[in-house]
């Protein structure tokens, strides 16, 4: 059986290279961009009908998680995909979280990662 594919959107290197080989360890493919824009572009450009989750940043430079967000709800083809939240940010009532499947306090650690993931991600 195919290996569900992940969309992780993370400017921070270190994280996003960890982040990937820990979902990759875990037996999903991971495709990695450094921020919404690139996300956005790879969305284009590829078969996104595949693609199981996206695992984003909300802070980010070029374009951040919420307005990524914004782009992807208002598709029809890419709506339907699950989104993960990872943030860092410090959320109030003046500036609420954009929706999403699921959110991640920063620093979270690999298992919670993991579990959120597999909230997510039905396995054949």
């Amino acid at each position: 059986m195919d290996r569900p594919l992940i969309l992780l959107v993370e400017d921070d290197v270190a994280i996003r290279d960890a982040i990937a080989e820990c979902l990759e360890t875990a037996g999903y493919r991971v495709e990695a961009v450094g921020d919404g824009a690139e996300a956005l572009a790879w969305l284009a450009s590829a078969r996104a009908e595949r693609l199981a989750l996206i695992v984003l940043d909300l802070v980010m430079p070029v374009m951040n998680g919420a307005e990524l967000l914004a782009q992807v709800r208002a598709d029809a083809a890419l709506g339907r995909i699950p989104t993960l939240l990872m943030t860092a940010a410090i959320v109030s009532a003046s500036t609420p979280l954009p929706a999403t499947d699921a959110t991640l306090e920063k620093p979270f650690d690999l298992d919670q990662l993991l579990g959120a993931v597999g909230r997510l991600v039905p396995r054949g």
